[in-house]
Parts: structure tokens; sequence; C-alpha cells
């Protein structure tokens, strides 16, 4: 029975193991091997059992490495180290950290975990910035100078994933340094967490605040007894998670081989005639195949829980999160497959929701430099060098961004509106941050690119942030981060505006139509007719020749306009109806002024043009900036290069506009926003914006993708907006020029120049209808009188007597009384 297992607990001498392996598989014919204790030793062995037909236990090698080489042979009683992820994945998703280094030993142990922890980060967004690898007979100095260079890094948020005994050293070295001060974030696998009891007190006092991922050990009856009968026999060796995972699969090997009996316990050798290697002479075991199945279904309850495998490996379901405090460590909560981070087991499940914290998931923690607040995960290395700051090196528009540089002394001075409001931004920082501006420009000073070229400087590392007039694009954006919109901004289409009134010797007829003016002209003539015919017979001023009485028609008609007849009205149709025309004069005359001086004095200015499609269909030339993408969006939008002009100020803008497509100048400019306010503030009354063709975000700081500082920079952006700071800065460089000349894109003139058009017969039609009422009525009277005083008609007269005797004994008057009289006598005729 000697013979069926080889234990191999080495860990420092692999060649004697392998050596010791192969001579006890071909001498002695072993049916099984248990162990080894790394994961190197696993990788060669697990090629031996294969070879061989041995079925391999290992206890202690945990590395995902081994799972790839597919071997049926090769069963692991401990848990993978790949397990522990999501367990580590769930503690920094809850924190909210965006960025990690892994620190880890260089060998397979160390290696292979890093595939599935890195995937695992990428799936909640999180950044691997740098991987910090320490070798496994690494010196201090040498672990020193590592943990120098991770100090200098903006990243505090560490994965720690090597043996414990390098651990230790580590730690107490990270601790001198100062990298276990308040702001750093340590945690560690399972690797280390597991023997932390294990681990001398200046160790683990230097590991104080440090997070872990520890196995949980369910507690049972059995392993109280196993423990006391341990203490009892070996009282100066602590029993750890791995002598438990040692038991459980010797007990599983030993209830294998109980159930597969111990038949055919042949071994077939190789040929020893032929020339082969060491491995090729290993003969078969024919025991091995059996064993393997038995060995598959074997379950049972052991020491550290659960014993089963699936896939040739235990399955974890629970890990413990603990918390370094002291000379010790202390339970904060739980892993669980099905309830993710919980402070207890017995805890029901709680999302990680907006309104969830970490201390809904965690008892109180203990974090490095006892801090009083959960680190948020990187720093501003203040022994480090300052954030390299691109500027953009512009020509024109220089109230965004300016450049200067002294002669004399050679420093750069930046100035501006973006400039200000940056340093606003940084004042409303939570801590400082250090920065110097760098321009992007030439040896002779002129641009080294355009917006496109700066931007991709972040990418490559060469800026740590862009801090200009930089737009917000999408494409931009896949290759570099934003912040909030610090100015909201647009493609804005501008164009001269001209006067559409045009002034000449026959203005004053402009304001009234035509039909106006005929029907104006035509009612004089007919109110003064009217008026003739109702007074000639009874008032002698419209009595006399012919052309006496018509001249004295058209002077009492036009004398109207002024209200100063000289001809007397004693007729009472007459009077009403001189009345009703006084009005309708009184309208006509001071709507004619008010139109007039309307369009004597005030300008009617219109755009030359109204739309982008406008351009378009009739092949117009159009400006645009140099080095803005404004030329990319017009060439989609259907414009041939041939008919774009770039500028880069606003003069050389003014100049190109002024011009026109005759002198070789453009019909409008596309502009975007704050340029636009700027030009329009400079050139009153000159230009307008006609329409906004293209959506942007507007303007925005350029960082690095994955980096913290886009967060806190555009949380800080939000606060300057929100305060008085922000009205200062519009006011300082944009509102002076708005107010001094509105523009109409952000401050209106409130007294625009409204467009007038003709007064026609539509507005006054009333009137002239009452007044054509009143004529009707008093000529139908007159014909009525007319009638009525015709010899012809001395029936009515007849008549007329009688009822007036009949009915009105009682008046008399010295004056015939008869519907056609007047109210007063008439006069004799001289």
């Amino acid at each position: 029975m000697c013979a069926f297992v080889i234990h191999i607990l080495n860990r420092n001498f692999l060649g004697f193991d392998i050596i010791t392996a192969l001579e006890l598989i071909k001498n002695n014919q072993v049916k099984a091997i248990l162990g080894p204790w790394s994961s190197m030793q696993a990788h060669f062995l697990i090629e031996i059992s294969q070879k061989a037909q041995v079925p391999l236990v290992t206890y202690a090698a945990t590395s995902p490495s081994l799972t790839s080489l597919r071997s049926p042979y090769f069963f692991r009683a401990t848990y993978e180290d790949s397990f522990q992820v999501d367990a580590i994945k769930a503690i920094i998703k809850l924190f909210g950290w965006r960025e990690v280094v892994p620190v880890y030993i260089d060998n397979t142990f160390g290696e292979g975990i890093m595939p599935r922890l890195t995937d695992a980060l990428q799936e909640i967004n999180v950044r691997i910035p740098y991987r910090s690898v320490i070798a496994q007979n690494a010196t201090d100095h040498e672990i020193s100078l590592e943990l120098l260079k991770m100090m200098t890094m903006p990243t505090r948020v560490f994965v720690v994933h090597m043996y414990s005994s390098l651990a230790s050293r580590f730690f107490i070295k990270a601790n001198e340094i100062g990298l276990m001060e308040p702001g750093y974030v340590w945690i560690l696998t399972n690797g280390v967490a597991d023997e932390i009891p294990w681990m001398n007190e200046m160790s683990i006092e230097a590991m104080e605040g440090v997070l872990g991922v520890k196995t949980y050990i369910q507690k049972s009856k059995d392993l109280q007894i196993f423990r006391a009968r341990w203490k009892k026999r070996f009282a100066k060796m602590e029993l750890s998670v791995y002598g438990l995972w040692a038991y459980d699969a010797i007990t599983a090997l030993a209830i294998a081989i109980e159930e597969a009996g111990i038949d055919d316990l042949t071994f077939s050798n190789a040929d020893p005639r032929r020339n082969v290697s060491e491995l090729e002479s290993l003969g078969l075991s024919q025991y091995g195949p059996k064993l393997l199945k038995t060995l598959s279904q074997v379950k049972f309850k052991g020491l550290a829980g659960d014993f089963r495998f699936i896939n040739g490996q235990l399955q974890p379901s629970m890990f413990e999160i603990i918390n370094v405090v002291g000379t010790g460590e202390k339970s904060i909560g739980f892993w669980t497959e099905e309830n993710g981070l919980v402070k207890t087991l017995n805890q029901k499940p709680r999302s990680m929701s907006a309104l969830s914290t970490w201390k809904d998931h965690f008892k109180q923690i203990t974090w490095p430099g006892e801090a009083e607040s959960v680190p948020r995960g990187w720093e501003i290395p203040t022994n480090g060098k300052k954030l390299r700051i691109g500027v953009p090196k512009r020509a024109g528009f220089t109230d965004l961004v300016k450049v200067t540089r002294d002669p004399i002394t050679n420093s750069t001075s930046v100035t501006g509106f973006c400039i200000e409001f940056f340093e606003a931004v940084i004042r409303a920082m939570p801590y400082d941050v250090s920065y110097e501006f760098i321009p992007f420009e030439k040896r002779n000073g002129k641009a080294a690119g355009d917006y496109n070229d700066l931007v991709h400087q972040v990418y490559l590392g060469r800026y740590d942030a862009v801090v200009g007039d930089t737009t917000i694009l999408a494409n931009r954006s896949s290759y570099v981060d934003f912040t909030f919109p610090f100015i909201k901004s647009g493609v804005g289409l501008i164009a001269p505006i001209k006067d559409q009134v045009k002034r000449d010797s026959f203005t004053f007829l402009k304001p009234l139509s035509w039909k106006l003016w005929l029907t104006s002209f035509g009612f004089f003539f007919i109110v003064g007719i009217t008026v003739w015919a109702l007074e000639h017979r009874v008032n002698p001023d419209f009595r006399g020749p012919a052309n006496y009485q018509a001249s004295t028609i058209l002077w009492f008609a036009f004398s109207t306009m002024v209200f100063a007849p000289r001809e007397r009205v004693f007729s009472f149709g007459a009077r009403i109806l001189v009345i009703a025309w006084y009005f309708v004069v009184l309208v006509l005359t001071q709507s004619y002024t008010a139109s007039l001086a309307s369009l004597l004095t005030s300008q009617q200015l219109h755009p030359t043009i109204t739309s982008m499609s406008s351009l378009l269909e009739r092949g117009e030339r159009v400006g645009y900036q140099r080095t803005s993408f404004i030329f990319g969006k017009l060439k989609e939008a259907g414009f041939s290069p041939s008919t774009l002009v770039a500028f880069d100020t606003s003069e050389e803008c003014d100049e190109l506009l002024r011009n026109g497509p005759e002198k070789g100048g453009i019909s409008a400019a596309f502009l975007e926003t704050p340029y636009l306010r700027l030009l329009l503030g400079q050139y009153c009354n000159t230009y307008k914006m006609v329409e906004e063709p293209f959506n942007i975000d507007g303007f925005g700081f350029v960082f690095p993708i994955g980096s913290p500082l886009v967060a806190d920079v555009s949380r800080a952006i939000l606060k300057v907006a929100e305060s008085p700071k922000a009205m200062e800065l519009e006011r300082a460089w944009f509102k002076k020029k708005e107010e001094r000349c509105p523009d109409p894109v952000t401050n209106p003139d409130p007294n625009p120049s409204l467009t007038s058009r003709q007064l026609g017969v539509d507005s006054f039609w009333l009137l002239f209808l009452i007044v054509f009422v009143v004529c009707i009525i008093t000529l139908g009277k007159l014909t009525l009188c007319f009638l009525w005083k015709t010899e012809g008609n001395r029936f009515w007269k007849w008549k007329w007597k009688e009822f007036q005797q009949r009915d009105n004994d009682s008046y008399i008057n010295q004056v015939e009384m008869s519907p056609c009289s007047s109210s007063r006598p008439i006069p004799e005729n001289n």
C-alpha cells in the first residue's frame, strides 16, 4: 500500500522533486501523486502524470495557467486564484475607484491571475495604468526602488498578489517610504490574506488598514476537534487552510482508492531496447483510469468545507473580506456568488444602487494612515512633476486664448477667457493641482498643427491635458476624455446685412400703396361733390359760375386735409358727412406721417444670405476658421473644397465678407458661437447670424482616457458655472463688447428696427365704407327733396298738407315745414 502515493512538499528544490517523481513512477510504479506545493512544480508534474496516466492531486498550486493544460489526470484540491477576482472587482466597484495597479510576483503564480483580473476590471471600466512586477528574490533595495516609482504615480489603489514571505518585506518597505499614509488603498489576494496569522508582528503592523480577500472556512464540530488534536500534537505549528486542504485531499484519495479497489495494479513499461528519453520511458498505469473515475466522483464534507471536484477542481461559493488592524485582522464582510458583498452571511442582499453606500455592505473599515474618509483612489503626487498642459497657439480671436512670449526673459504668458476659467476651476478643486502651460507651437512661434493634432498629443502622452477653446467632438472622444463643457457652442452662419429700403425722390409716396392713394383721392372728390350737391341750393358759398363752383369743390375737398375749409356748411347732412370725413382724414394723415418717419429714419437691415442650403444651391464661396473642425463638416455637407476659404482673424473674416465673391471674397462665413459673439461685438450692425446648421457640445478640457481628474474637474466646472465667477468672466470677455454693440446671438437690441410695410386699403376700408354710406344717405335725401319740389309731384305735396292739418293743427310756423325743409330759413336770392 505504501506505493500508492507520492507526497511532495518541497518548495525550493524543483529539480529534485521532478527527478524523484520520475524515479518513483518508473521504479515503484506509484498509482497517485499528492502535491506539489508550487504552481511551477505542478506544471511539470502534470505532464508526467498525463504521460503515465497517474492522477495528480495538488492542495497548494493555485495558478489559473495550470487549467489551460487540460489534463484529465490533474486535480486541484484548492481554489484557483481567479475565483477571488469577482470579489476584488466588487470591492473596487463599491468604492468607485477608476484606476488600479496590480502588484504581483514575477513567476507563474503571480502572472496566472492577471488575465482574469484584467478582464474583470475592464468589465467595470477600471483602468490599469501600470503593473508592478516584483522578483521572487528581490532585495530590499530593489523593492524600495519599485515603491518609489509607484509613489510618483497618481494611482493609489493596489492589488497585491504574491507569497506571504515576500509580502512581509514589501509592506515593511512601503511603510518606511510612506505608501501607507492616508489616501492609499491596498487589497490583498488570499495568497497573502490566508497567511496573515503566521506573519510576524512587525509585518502586520506595517500592513494596518489593508483590505484582504480571504478563503472562508466554515466552522464545524469536526474542524474544532481536528484543530484541538493538531495543537496537542504540534504545539508550535499553526494549522493553515492549506493544511486543511491537504488533509481533505488525502481523505479524497483514500475514498477513491477504496472505491476503485486494489485489483489490476499492473503497470505497462516501455520497451527497454528502444533509445528514448526519460519521460518517454515511463510506463502506463493500468490502475490510473479507474482511479481517475472514482476520484472524480468523490463527494464528502471535509474540514475545509464541501469537497467535490467539478471540472477537476474545487468550486468556492464565498470569500471573507478582512481588514488588517493593529497586529491582527478583523472580518468586515463577505462576498458570496449569490448576494455579492454583505456584512454578514444572514444579511439580505442589497443592490449597489445610487442610494447604497459602502456601509450597507461592510462593517467599519480602518484605512491606511487612519484616514477618516474613503480614499478617492488617486492623488496628484506632490513629489512628482507638474501636469503638462498644452494650450493652442492662436493667430486670431485671442480673447479666448492668447500666448505671448517676453523677448527679454523668453518667458511665456497665457491669458484669455478659457485660461481664466480653468484657473477658477482649479481653485474650486478639493485638492491642489500643480501644472504648467506649454504652448503648442514651433520654434518660430507659429502653431505646430491644428486642434486635432493638439488633442492627439494627449493620446501620445506628450501632454497630460489640453486647456483652451477645444471643441468636444465624437471622433476625438474615441482616444481622449473630455470634461463637461465649460461654455456652450455651436456652428453659426453669418452673412453681411444691408438696408432694404431704397430712398429716392419718390420716397414720400411709399408709405401708402397705390390703391390707397387712388382710393383717398377718389373719396376727396366724392366728398367734395356730395357737399356741393347738398349746399349749392341753400349756401351762397357754393354758388356762382360753373368754373367757380368746380374750383370750390376742389378747394373744399382738399382743404379738409388740414381741417381748414373756408366755406361754411349749413345743411345737417353735409355736416354729418364732413365730420365723418374729418375723422378719416385724421387717421390717414397720422398713419402716413408715422410710416414716412419710420421709412426715412429707420434702417431695415436684412442678411444677404438666408440659409446654408441657398449657398449650396448657388455654389457660393464661404469662409471658415483655419485649424478648425468646421472644414470637415462643410465638406460632409456638400461644399466643394474649391469654394472654402480659410481665415485666422476677425479682421481677415471682415475683409473677405466686405469684398464679396466678386472681389475674391466670400458670401458668408461659418464660425463657432464664441468666436461669432466676438466678431459681431466687434463689427456693429454689419453682420448677422442667420442659421446654426451644426450642433456641437461646446468647449471642454482634454485629459487621457481613464484619467481620474476628469470627474473632479467636471464637478469643479459645475461649481464655477453656478457661481458669480462665471458671470464675472462672461462680462469681462464677452458682455462688454456686446453691451457696446448689441448682437442678435446673445444680446439682441431691445429696440430692433422692424420691417415696415406699405399701408393699404385693407387697413382703412371700414372708415371709407362709413363715409360712402353717409354720402349715399345724404344724396338719397337730396334726391327725394328734389322730386318733392318738382311741379309734377303736387299730389305728394297735397297729401303732406292734409296730413299736417289733421295731425298737427296746433303747430304754426312762418317757415313752411316739409320733409325737405331746411333747419334754417332759406335766404332770398339777390
